[in-house]
């Protein structure tokens, strides 16, 4: 007798269930098991809730004799930036060892396509991994061809390795600054630094006393008496001044 297989939306009540085929998914696969923790109970009760109140996305699962086997996440989403047309994408496809050559792939995948014909979404994609052979193998006879490659990875991990891109940059700037230095400590160094008479005490020298320089040098009789502020200097400078020229119109 044939199993009775059937599809529907899943429900609170399999949280359990869709965790251990989460985690078989990611063990079978490699399929983010480096990347992402196993969700707990009340986390998967909570987001199968939200996933029902929203009509762009379904998470379905498949039974087999009301024993509940396999699993797909469906998402509308757009074709492209620049296209108007919709897309149904599949994740998350995957049915458990005791549950395959039943057929109960082949119900996920028409669930999906039945959904897709529903919103008038011309395409259907899937995402699997690329180590999931048999799973490959499978979705390439459905006519799936292969599209492009997913690439995984949290946001600390690509700004860390955004980082380093910069960082031969750095340590190159660093060493020639390095290379520098080492090539002016080669070099000789000029005799006025090594010679002791050019050193700092050398210009408290009584040669270079501020008082020669003092205005004394500038006290002579053709400066008058007291210099630049004798009043006879004052009214000399004034009988050198031209006079000013008479405006033409006086």
């Amino acid at each position: 007798m044939a199993p009775v297989i059937e599809v529907r939306d899943a429900r609170p009540d399999d949280a359990d269930t869709l965790v251990m085929l989460w985690r078989e998914l990611a063990t079978g696969t490699g399929h983010q098991a480096r990347l992402l923790a196993a969700p707990s109970a009340e986390s998967a009760r909570a987001a199968v809730a939200r996933h029902r109140d929203d009509p762009s996305g379904r998470l379905i699962v498949g039974e087999i004799d009301g024993v509940l086997g396999g699993m797909a996440y469906l998402r509308q989403t757009p074709l492209s930036p620049l296209h108007d047309e919709t897309t149904v994408m599949v994740e998350y496809l995957h049915v458990s060892d005791h549950a395959r050559r039943h057929g109960l792939g082949k119900a996920l995948m028409a669930e999906a396509a039945s959904w897709a014909e529903h919103g008038n979404c011309p395409h259907l994609a899937v995402l699997a991994p690329p180590v999931a052979r048999e799973a490959n193998r499978f979705l390439a006879r459905l006519g799936l061809g292969q599209a492009g490659m997913v690439r995984f990875a949290s946001t600390h991990t690509v700004r860390r390795r955004l980082a380093a891109e910069h960082a031969p940059n750095m340590l190159g700037l660093l060493s020639s600054r390095r290379s520098v230095i080492a090539r002016r400590a080669q070099l000789p160094r000029s005799p006025l630094v090594e010679d002791p008479s050019y050193a700092d005490a050398s210009y408290g020298d009584p040669q270079y006393d501020e008082a020669q320089y003092e205005d004394q040098q500038y006290d002579g009789p053709q400066y008058g008496a007291n210099g630049f502020d004798d009043p006879a200097y004052e009214k000399l400078e004034e009988l050198r001044l031209p006079a000013e020229p008479e405006s033409a119109g006086t």
